[in-house]
């Protein structure tokens, strides 16, 4: 990547939409322009786990003035990622087809592991390089991250259903402050926080941060009261901030230095949750960060630019070796695949190649639970695992294509009016075909074109005869395509 090269990443947490806009020099990214409006979509689902029309306005009125920011950028420069209260809405479909409009670039949905990577990231290369085994904690919105690591590299992540947002409703609904009150909310916090304790002890690490929100809003309050030092969370002024609140009796009343206006509907949540990972964890002492997960989005878009970086082929290659998978065989079909997907490809589809690799080397992925509809079980292993630096509508697309792999395609709950997903299935179903005896197929003179209709594919003269099994699958892939948008013709000489 060039120096000067501007990136942005776009946070949609559900108290805050972020937009960060960094520029590229010498291995490090500088920021040039930081927004962020409260948004509270996480206090916008209803008993039905959907987001009201209101709540999504309020969202779309945000992104679009973020687009507007934003024209001009190459998509593969911007990575615009949405945490948990869009992983929990029932209809956050119907918020991300018109949210990934008024932006102008897709919206990502990422897991709770993804989000707790993306943060550490983030924190990691904000701070100087040590050696040091560091504690991550974020109290987002909806969900806190818990990560321990060294330098960039994360030993142990963990995403917990706890947050400033979703506390606040549900412990201080009218904004009051009572002992009763944050001592529910605190021991709710910790009975959810608790299994966190086996792997986040105090001997896991040795310098505690705090990211996001919730952490720098408390360390500006007890900084700007003198409590202590700028930039760090004390024990006892956690107790200090709890007494404060009391005194006050609401959100409505309280007035504190260093308090923003935005935080102060969600401070008491915010509050008992950092005083219960305090005392589940035994921390004395807790640095505020400057990174967060924007600047891991940052970074992470960096490295999938940079050749052999990019952590998606790592997990991948991971998953194979977890379940199982012949690997002599994934890359026969993968290279198979690629070879036809190239000759049929149109402009700018190298990430839709990369794709159809990974497909590819994990289409068996299934075997390991039964070889029967072994292609539903990968689907199903896909739609349900965390794989880091994949987002979940990624993962479910991968889930697609290995269930595409077999069987009638006018039956496959995707969208085949879109002409690469249509190629990328087409050179996946006709590479397992060709690989159908587990070794490399002769495919010397064999075409794949593409037109406005559909596909052809044709073979030297002879092939067929040479071939005749390869020749049956792929006559019969003729009739799988059949009442789709898309017509296939073969020509096997």
């Amino acid at each position: 990547m060039q120096n000067g090269t501007r990136l942005a990443a776009v946070d949609l947490g559900s108290n805050s939409f972020r937009l960060e806009i960094g520029r590229y020099e010498f291995g490090h990214i500088q920021r040039v322009e930081y927004l962020k409006e409260t948004v509270r979509q996480g206090n916008g689902l209803d008993e039905n786990r959907n987001l009201t029309q209101d709540a999504m306005e309020r969202g779309w009125a945000c992104l679009a003035r973020f687009g507007e920011r934003l024209a001009g950028f190459p998509r593969t420069q911007v990575r615009a990622v949405a945490t948990q209260t869009l992983r929990e809405a029932r209809n956050r479909e119907e918020f991300l087809s018109r949210g990934s409009q008024m932006l102008g670039y897709p919206i990502d949905v990422i897991s709770g592991l993804e989000e707790a990577r993306l943060i550490y990231q983030g924190v990691a290369r904000l701070l100087a390089q040590s050696d040091e085994r560091r504690l991550v904690v974020d109290i987002g919105g909806r969900s806190t991250e818990l990560i321990v690591g060294q330098q960039f590299t994360p030993h142990a992540v963990a995403s917990f259903r706890v947050g400033s947002v979703a506390w606040s409703q549900r412990y201080f609904a009218q904004g009051e402050f009572t002992p009763g009150a944050f001592a529910a909310a605190e021991i709710a916090a910790k009975a959810v926080l608790d299994e966190a304790v086996e792997t986040f002890h105090p001997g896991a690490w040795e310098v505690a941060y705090g990211s996001s929100g919730t952490a720098g809003a408390v360390g500006e309050v007890l900084a700007a009261a003198g409590q202590a030092p700028s930039g760090v969370i004390t024990r006892s002024g956690l107790d200090w901030l709890h007494e404060r609140l009391l005194r006050a009796g609401s959100a409505d009343r309280l007035r504190m230095e260093g308090l923003k206006e935005d935080r102060r509907a969600v401070i008491g949540g915010g509050l008992s949750v950092l005083r219960a990972v305090f005392d589940l964890l035994e921390i004395d002492e807790m640095q505020v960060a400057q990174g967060a997960l924007r600047q891991g989005a940052l970074y992470d878009l960096l490295d999938r630019e940079q050749p052999g970086t990019d952590l998606r082929s790592a997990t991948v290659q991971g998953l194979m070796e977890r379940f199982g998978v012949d690997t002599e065989h994934a890359q026969r079909v993968a290279a198979t695949a690629l070879n036809l997907f190239e000759q049929a490809r149109g402009a700018d589809s190298a990430r839709a190649a990369l794709k159809l690799q990974w497909a590819a080397r994990l289409h068996e992925i299934g075997c390991r639970i039964s070889h029967s509809d072994y292609h539903r079980h990968g689907a199903y292993i896909l739609d349900n695992t965390d794989a880091a630096g994949f987002a979940v509508p990624e993962l479910h697309r991968l889930g697609v294509l290995v269930l595409g792999q077999r069987g009638k395609v006018r039956k496959l709950d995707a969208d085949l009016t879109d002409p690469v997903f249509a190629l990328q299935l087409l050179c996946l179903r006709v590479a397992v075909a060709l690989c159908h005896a587990r070794r490399t197929p002769d495919t010397q003179g064999l075409t794949l074109r593409r037109d406005s209709l559909g596909f052809c594919l044709q073979a030297r003269p002879g092939w067929a005869l040479a071939y005749p099994q390869s020749a049956h699958l792929l006559r019969e892939e003729v009739v799988a395509w059949q009442k789709t948008p898309w017509e296939l013709t073969v020509d096997l000489g």
